[in-house]
């Protein structure tokens, strides 16, 4: 495993030469391009056993890959030019934000493509959640047990009857996959599992998640299935928002009820997110495991006020599980002070909005989006604060557009707070 220390990640970090967001209270600055000595040392993990996705993941798209801010765009570390080196993790590639505020603290590679195993059943939820009764009883289907052999299962009996609220307990304590078929199945209307599937696809596009694609519900691995660590804090952010996944997801146990009929008794269910008895203020989260995707996992916690998620994804277990390094992540999110961010999380339906926007606010997809609004309640949208456009290319005879934008550079260039961005170099980039 790589280690290294707080005064390799400090001596060796890139100053962006671009305008950087900042959370409500801060100032947005524009400092000069530099590269200190030493080179730019990568994400703090070890590699992932040589394993290729049955199908690639497309070419990536340069505005979504900026989308929360221009220095989520690096395939290596990002963190607050002040900040403590984060601890060195597996995951190939997380991310730690305010649930509430949506400020990233930081991140390792945060639109990288991943493979999301079963945090995929995150996205399940916050597009099911709002479409179905969780009172109303409903009939497991042949269909719906039809699973992966040997993938998880909570034990739901074909023919068995079941209230919607249970099939949720058994998908977010025990990551049932047919649980999953079963919620896919009755949230996607006339088309079944398909249209379930559908619905998160267009979910994960309504809340800016424009690296994830899913093609089946419960996260077994599928062609052409993907997502990015920046995307699922963005899907765990809106799962948070809703109080009955609040619920389910901080539970310990569940009981599933007998059923006379098949002869099925009645049994107990636990929790496998182990960060709920570990972890000091822990609210919840979803781990997940495929040979392909490795070990994947989505944590929260409370502490002090501030409630943090941490992502990570395509992480080993050599020495911890993921919810441990999901632990130490958020150790060190809860560290930093507050208004510390590198960037942040769009709020729903942000990135549908017209591309043209009034005078002194740009676009999310740029990367240039202002955090002022950050501290807005969860669902408000952003844009209350000034936000600058840098790099803009001085053409001789300049419109007065252009003129408009170097006047906005120039009432930045007052101000400070550059993030430091640490890099792969050219010829260690994995991609």
């Amino acid at each position: 495993m790589r280690t290294w220390g707080p005064s390799v990640v400090l001596a060796a970090a890139l100053l962006l030469p671009l305008s950087t967001p900042a959370v409500a209270g801060t100032r947005i600055g524009v400092v000069p391009a530099r590269r200190l000595p030493g080179g730019a040392p990568p994400c703090p993990n070890v590699p992932a056993p040589a394993t290729r996705p049955p199908q690639p993941p497309p070419p990536p798209e340069p505005a979504d890959r900026s989308v929360g801010g221009a220095a989520l765009d690096t395939t290596g570390l990002v963190v607050p030019p002040t900040a403590t080196a984060p601890p060195p993790v597996t995951a190939t590639s997380w991310l730690v934000a305010d649930l509430d505020t949506g400020a990233v603290l930081g991140g390792c590679g945060p639109h990288e493509y991943g493979v999301p195993a079963s945090v995929q059943k995150l996205l399940l939820t916050t597009t099911m959640l709002p479409r179905l009764n969780p009172n109303r009883e409903v009939t497991v289907t042949a269909g719906d047990v039809a699973i992966e052999p040997g993938s998880s299962a909570v034990g739901l009996a074909e023919g068995g009857r079941y209230r919607i609220e249970t099939i949720w307990l058994g998908l977010l304590l025990k990551s049932g996959n047919e649980a999953a078929n079963a919620l896919a199945r009755l949230g996607g209307g006339p088309d079944g599992p398909a249209g379930g599937v559908r619905a998160m696809n267009a979910r994960a596009r309504h809340l800016g998640a424009r690296q994830t694609h899913a093609v089946t519900p419960s996260g077994l691995d599928g062609p052409g299935q993907f997502t990015s660590a920046y995307d699922l804090a963005l899907i765990a952010r809106a799962c948070f928002h809703e109080p009955a996944f609040r619920r389910y997801t901080a539970t310990r146990t569940a009981q599933v009820p007998a059923q006379p009929a098949l002869h099925e008794k009645a049994f107990q269910i636990q929790n496998d997110n182990m960060l709920l008895d570990h972890y000091p203020g822990a609210i919840g989260g979803k781990t997940g495991f495929t040979d392909l995707a490795r070990h994947t996992y989505v944590g929260a916690a409370e502490r002090g006020g501030r409630r943090l998620v941490v992502t990570l994804l395509g992480a080993e277990i050599p020495t911890q599980r993921g919810w441990q390094q999901g632990a130490a992540l958020l150790d060190w999110g809860f560290g930093l002070p507050r208004g510390a961010a590198v960037g942040r999380l769009v709020e729903p339906g942000e990135l549908d909005r017209p591309a043209s926007a009034p005078a002194g606010v740009t676009s999310p997809l740029a990367g240039h989006a202002d955090l002022g609004a950050a501290a807005a309640a969860p669902g408000t949208p952003p844009g209350a604060g000034l936000s600058v456009a840098v790099g803009v290319a001085l053409v001789a005879g300049g419109t007065v557009l252009l003129a408009r934008r170097r006047r906005h550079a120039a009432a930045a260039a007052m101000a400070t707070g550059p993030v430091l961005r640490a890099e792969i170099p050219e010829n260690d980039r994995s991609g």
